[in-house]
Formats: structure tokens, C-alpha cells, sequence
């Protein structure tokens, strides 16, 4: 027994002695602080950490982790990105060594409007460039966001708007360039893969959402969209909350430009011409770390051709003219309207053409503009307003008669419609006379609902004061125009009844109708509280001189009292 016990013991130091030599246990990996510009190993993410001044480094790193696009570059050491800045009376672009990408854009001609920052206008968050690349051959996908590029054309004294970086990649040499177009907004992209296969695309990375510098952060957050137009198809946008987590879709091609955009500001990826349009569009939504969705990133591809890619980039302002000068209806970027967009999108571009013209011609302000566009657009339609209102003063005129008229023939269909077409054509009448008296009234509602989505991203409506009045574009702070607005309708709709036959259901809309407006309009643009305000008072004078009409057609008028055989006679 001794022995055997020994011998187990024997046995069991070998083992315990030769188990650590054989099946060596492998080293931690050491984990580095990816916040101070180092790699957490082969799979930390790729970003590149723009400056503010030329020359001065940051740091970029590997492949996302978990990213199931492959990378030759996912175990590549820690790179030194160095920023690059060309500016110009516009703009600051920045472009970073690492990926060759477009890094961030300064807009010089705008401030912040956040509570206690004034700084200027930056449209990409930080660690977030605005364009990033890959590339797409038939057999992998190729990261090009941590591959370090030269700097091969710096912006120098005599050739200051362009730079142009190169860098050796599994493809093929790679070369991008960028050229600013002075005053514009615009940076022209051109590059080619030399040795790319057939069917090589550059897949172009949208910002996945823009720094806000608005007073309503809120407000701006929920305008964040993806917008893009497929030929020969109207625009669309995709608002970040109506995709979830992870979720993807897929646009497909031809695409002539696809933009991620807030509320006054866009990044626009453009076609040069509709013969180069882009391929799909692959849109997938960020994580929800908080109610509002935040992120969504946007995936383009641009083929392409002979081994060479050129496209367009606006980094700027959502100035109607100027998106409009790129041509493309890049204009429409902001889809307006919904479904209504086929009816609503024409008169938003009329009514923006038109507050522009008065605005420069006449050299007001845009609260004045938006006072005279008031009035102007309700003179223009007062006959229309004056016609329908007279026809309504007939119908109510007859009423009486076509009650008496159904009472008595319900039971005799044919009698029925004979008996009303005969007391229509005594009136000069026609049983379309209701809906035509209400046609000229809806005709002016295309352009009330234009300006309700056109001050929802009007930029040139950004910062303008008026009255008491800080900015048109945002609510009114002491709530002063909404009850104006409720109170005027109010009392329109006081005079409207008045000399009226008495009617319980008009009289309860009298009253609840101005309360719910004034509840809807009361964190509206002070814009257009001010518009619809002018509107209501300036129909006053109209729906005043239309009351006293029908007081006197009403005084004027016999007492029709229905007698036995259908036939009438004046009442005594």
C-alpha cells in the first residue's frame, strides 16, 4: 500500500512538473488607452483626430472591433495623423493623413446659437470625420480609414485649395485629392486605384450625424435625416428615428447624390454629372443611447471607371440658391410635404423664390418680408375668399327651402332631384355650387403648408430678430404671436356667425378651434405665427363687410313658407 502510494506521488509531481513546460499558458494582452491615440489591439477603431492648425498630429488606429468588413490594415501599429487646413471666406476644410479623409469643415459666416457659445459653426462631431473610404473589389472590401497616406501636394502660397494624399494599398496605389472651390462651400474629390480589378467601387462613409450649434439642440437632433435622389425618382429623406439599432436599408442605384443633413446644415456627396451617377446606398441605423437616435451611417459606392472616381462634396449652409446652383435638385435635399411632396415641394420653391426677391429688392428684413407676404398673399386671394363667401351666403339662403324639399319627397327620389334642380336654377344655382364656393378657399392652403415646412429649415431665417423677437426661426420666447394668432382667428370666426342663421355646431368650432391652434402653434417658428397672425387680421376688414352683406340679403329678403301641393308663398 506504501508503495503504491509513493508511486502515485511520483507520478503526480512529474505531471504537475512537465504540464507547464508542454502547454505553456499564453501572455495577457496588454490593453492600451484608446482615448490617448493608441491601438487596444488588432481590433480597436479606426479614427482620425483632426486639429485646428496645420502640422500639428493626432493618432489613428486599427479596424473597428466586430466590424465584419475585412481590413488588410486591421493589425497595422498606431499611425501619426497629421491635419492639413485650407480655408478660404467661407470655410476651414480639414483633411487628415490617415484614411485621406475628409476630417471637418468651419463654417466662418456662421455662430452658434448654444446658450453661451459663440463660436463658429463645425459640422462634424468629434472623432467623427465627415467622409471616410473603403474599397470594394469582386472579392474583398479593403478599409482605407487607418491606412497613413502622404501628403503629396501641400497647400502652399501658390496652390493653396488643393491637397492631394497617396498611400500603397492590397489594391493598388491609391490617390485622392481634394480641390476647394473658393466661396462655394464645394470641394471637387478626384482619385484612382492604379491596378484596381474590374468592377472596383470606393464605398464613401457619410458623416453618421452633425455637430449641432442651435439654441433647440432637441429640435435639431430630430431634423438629423439621410437624404439622397435616385434618377430619374423626387428626392427622399430618412429620418435617423425611423430606422432602429442595426437595422438596414438598402437604396438602389443610380444615385445622383445622397446628403446627411440637421437642421440648417448638410454634407452633401454629389454627382458631377448624370452619366457618373453613384451606385447603391446602404443605410444602417447607430445605437440608441438616449430617446433620440443620434447616428446613422450611410455607406455610397461611386465605381469605378478606368481605375479613376471623381465626385462632389457641399459641406455647408442649406442656402436655397446655392444648393440650387449645383444643380441635380440638390435644392430638394429637404423632401417637403410627405406624400403631398408632388404639390407641396412646387410651391415651396415658388414661395422661397419670392420671400428672396423681397428681401433683396425691397432691403427688409425677413419679418417685414413675411408681414408684406402676408398681406400680399391675402389680397391676391380676396376675390377668390369674396366668392366663396357669397356662395356660402346663398347656400344658407336656401337651406331652409332644401330641408323642406327632402322632408317632403324623401320617399320620391326622382321628385326629390327634380324639385332641388328646379329651386338650384331659381337661385342661378347648381348642386356644385357648395363645392365650388369652397374650391377658391383651399386654393391658398398649398402655400400655407410650404411655409410651414419651409421655416421648418429655412437658414436664411436663422438668427433674424424682428420686434421683440430674438429669432423668426424659433419660438416665440414670451408667447406673444401664438395668442395673437388664436385670438384673431377668434374673432374671426365671431364675426362669421354674426347675421348668421343659429347654428350649434359652427358656434362650438367658434370657440374650440382657436383653442387648439393656439396649442399647436405654440412652439412653432415665431415665423410663421407671425405670418398666419397678419393673415387672420388683415381678413378682418373682408369677413366685417361680408356679415353686414348678409345682415341686409337677410333683411331684404321674403320668408318662404312651404303650403300644401310643394308650392310657396311669402309668409305673413
Amino acid at each position: 500500500m506504501t508503495r503504491r502510494i509513493l508511486i502515485a506521488a511520483l507520478l503526480m509531481g512529474v505531471v504537475l512538473w512537465l504540464s507547464p513546460r508542454l502547454f505553456p499558458v499564453p501572455p495577457k494582452p496588454v490593453v492600451r488607452d484608446t482615448a490617448a491615440g493608441t491601438a487596444a489591439g488588432p481590433s480597436a477603431a479606426a479614427t482620425a483626430t483632426p486639429n485646428g492648425t496645420a502640422g500639428t498630429t493626432g493618432t489613428a488606429t486599427g479596424s473597428r472591433a466586430g466590424d465584419s468588413v475585412h481590413s488588410s490594415t486591421a493589425a497595422a501599429p498606431p499611425v501619426r495623423a497629421e491635419t492639413t487646413v485650407v480655408a478660404d471666406s467661407v470655410v476651414q476644410a480639414r483633411f487628415s493623413s490617415v484614411g485621406a479623409s475628409f476630417a471637418n469643415v468651419t463654417l466662418t459666416q456662421f455662430h452658434s446659437r448654444r446658450k453661451g457659445d459663440s463660436s463658429h459653426v463645425e459640422l462634424a462631431r468629434p472623432r467623427e470625420p465627415l467622409l471616410s473610404y473603403q474599397l470594394a473589389t469582386p472579392r474583398d472590401t479593403v478599409r482605407l480609414d487607418a491606412l497613413p497616406f502622404t501628403l503629396q501636394r501641400p497647400a502652399t502660397p501658390g496652390n493653396t485649395s488643393v491637397v492631394e494624399y497617396s498611400a500603397p494599398s492590397s489594391v493598388g496605389d491609391v490617390t485622392i485629392r481634394y480641390a476647394l472651390e473658393p466661396g462655394s462651400y464645394v470641394t471637387h474629390v478626384m482619385g484612382s486605384v492604379k491596378g484596381a480589378p474590374p468592377g472596383t467601387s470606393l464605398l464613401v462613409t457619410l458623416p453618421p450625424g452633425l455637430r449641432s450649434a442651435e439654441a433647440d439642440t432637441s429640435d435639431d437632433v430630430n431634423h438629423l435625416a439621410i437624404a439622397y435622389k435616385r434618377a430619374p425618382d423626387d428626392a427622399k429623406g430618412v429620418a435617423f428615428h425611423s430606422i432602429d439599432a442595426s437595422e438596414r436599408q438598402l437604396v438602389r442605384g443610380p444615385i445622383e447624390w445622397a446628403v446627411t443633413k440637421s437642421k440648417y446644415f448638410l454634407v452633401a456627396v454629389v454627382a458631377p454629372d448624370s452619366a457618373s451617377a453613384f451606385g447603391d446606398l446602404v443605410l444602417t441605423g447607430g445605437p440608441r443611447l438616449t430617446k433620440q437616435a443620434t447616428h446613422m451611417t450611410g455607406i455610397l459606392s461611386v465605381p469605378l471607371k478606368d481605375g479613376a472616381f471623381a465626385f462632389d462634396v457641399y459641406a455647408g449652409p442649406q442656402e436655397w440658391r446655392r444648393l440650387r446652383a449645383m444643380g441635380h435638385e440638390l435644392d430638394t435635399a429637404n423632401p417637403y410635404g410627405g406624400f403631398l411632396q408632388p404639390v407641396v415641394q412646387p410651391f415651396a420653391t415658388v414661395v422661397m423664390r419670392v420671400l428672396l426677391w423681397m428681401h433683396e429688392k425691397m432691403k427688409l428684413s425677413y419679418g417685414w418680408v413675411l408681414v408684406l407676404f402676408g398681406v400680399a398673399i391675402r389680397l391676391l386671394t380676396w376675390p377668390l375668399n369674396q366668392s366663396a363667401m357669397r356662395t356660402s351666403l346663398k347656400m344658407q339662403r336656401i337651406q331652409p327651402e332644401l330641408a323642406e324639399i327632402q322632408r317632403r319627397y324623401k320617399k320620391d327620389p326622382q321628385r326629390l332631384n327634380e324639385e332641388m334642380m328646379k329651386l338650384y336654377k331659381q337661385h342661378g344655382m347648381s348642386p356644385f355650387s357648395s363645392l365650388s364656393g369652397c374650391m377658391p378657399m383651399l386654393i391658398p392652403m398649398p402655400v400655407l403648408f410650404a411655409l410651414f415646412f419651409v421655416f421648418q429649415n429655412t437658414i436664411e431665417f436663422r438668427g433674424v430678430p424682428f420686434l421683440w423677437l430674438p429669432d423668426i426661426s424659433i419660438r416665440d420666447p414670451y408667447y406673444i404671436l401664438p395668442v395673437m394668432m388664436g385670438l384673431s382667428m377668434f374673432v374671426l370666426s365671431w364675426i362669421g356667425m354674426r347675421n348668421a342663421p343659429p347654428n350649434p355646431q359652427a358656434k362650438m368650432m367658434a370657440y374650440v378651434m382657436p383653442i387648439v391652434m393656439t396649442a399647436i402653434f405654440f412652439r412653432f417658428p415665431s415665423g410663421l405665427n407671425l405670418y398666419y397672425t397678419v393673415q387672420n387680421i388683415v381678413t378682418l376688414p373682408q369677413q366685417w363687410l361680408l356679415s353686414k352683406e348678409r345682415a341686409k340679403t337677410a333683411a331684404a329678403a321674403p320668408i318662404v313658407a312651404p303650403v300644401a301641393g310643394g308650392r310657396r308663398r311669402p309668409a305673413t
